[in-house]
């Protein structure tokens, strides 16, 4: 080899992302024809990329399975609500750019998303960059890093605005976000700023909506479970007035219910 070609081997080799997916061995065909991650070659301005929009949305119908890789069992968390974690992140690049990640869409480098060994997909978790203070917003789409040591891999978006490109790698902590969203069972919401009576909340939706049915059929009322700030809120209604409010509450209290109380939604 000469000293030249040296060269431009180890210049090739600094360059390379830290890819997340584990190589599958010898096949040549689709991302594995490119041996080593990289930098995109004609790089776009980056500095307009916000975000990911955090939205309440269902889970994907693929990569959501536990799975064995490489004598590693990992475990999808079925509630990551609260879930946060400190370690290692890297970030993919060229290698993976137009494939389909774990859940059946396309990488593309240039969104703001991740890759995560055990969140369920899509999750949407806030990432800080714990040596400089940088954070950025991404959704997790895909499976990985597969590296030891590492808890996240970034897009090639998402490791720019973290300003982790040059490193390949960063100290970061992770917290799960999410949207609030809004069940309605039963009866729609009709009237202009219609009341509710609240008399439970849980973080486990299942328990939640059996308790809803329960007080629901006690009270003889339509109900609507509420996701906020990590908590299933149950809410009897919608209530026409004040006085048929107070008088459900009293009823719900002289069957045993501990604190029900009124909530009122926002004006439609």
């Amino acid at each position: 080899m000469t000293n030249k070609t040296g060269l431009l081997l180890l210049a090739t080799v600094l360059l390379a992302a830290c890819s997340s997916t584990p190589d599958s061995g010898t096949s040549q065909q689709g991302r594995y024809r490119q041996q080593h991650d990289a930098y995109p070659v004609d790089v776009p301005k980056l500095d307009n990329v916000t975000n990911a929009k955090v939205i309440a949305e269902p889970y994907s119908k693929q990569g959501n399975r536990d799975y064995e890789l490489r004598g590693h069992f990992y475990k999808i968390l079925k509630n990551p609500i609260g879930f946060t974690q400190e370690g290692y992140a890297s970030w993919y690049g060229t290698k993976f750019h137009g494939y389909h990640t774990s859940n059946g869409e396309v990488y593309d480098m240039y969104a703001m998303t991740g890759a995560h060994k055990t969140l369920p997909l899509p999750s949407f978790v806030r990432v800080t960059n714990l040596d400089n203070g940088k954070q950025v917003v991404v959704r997790i789409n895909d499976r990985g890093p597969f590296h030891q040591g590492r808890i996240i891999d970034l897009s090639y978006a998402a490791a720019y605005k973290l300003d982790m490109l040059k490193q390949g790698t960063a100290r970061v902590k992770l917290e799960v976000v999410t949207a609030p969203q809004k069940e309605t069972v039963l009866a729609p919401i009709k009237a202009k700023n219609p009341i509710f009576i609240q008399v439970v909340a849980s973080s486990d939706k299942d328990r939640a909506t059996a308790a809803a049915k329960h007080y629901a059929a006690m009270a003889n009322s339509s109900y609507q479970l509420v996701f906020d700030q990590g908590l299933y809120k149950v809410q009897l209604g919608p209530v026409a007035d004040e006085l048929k409010a107070e008088t459900m509450i009293e009823q719900l209290k002289k069957q045993g219910v501990t604190h029900p109380f009124k909530v009122y939604a926002e004006p439609q």
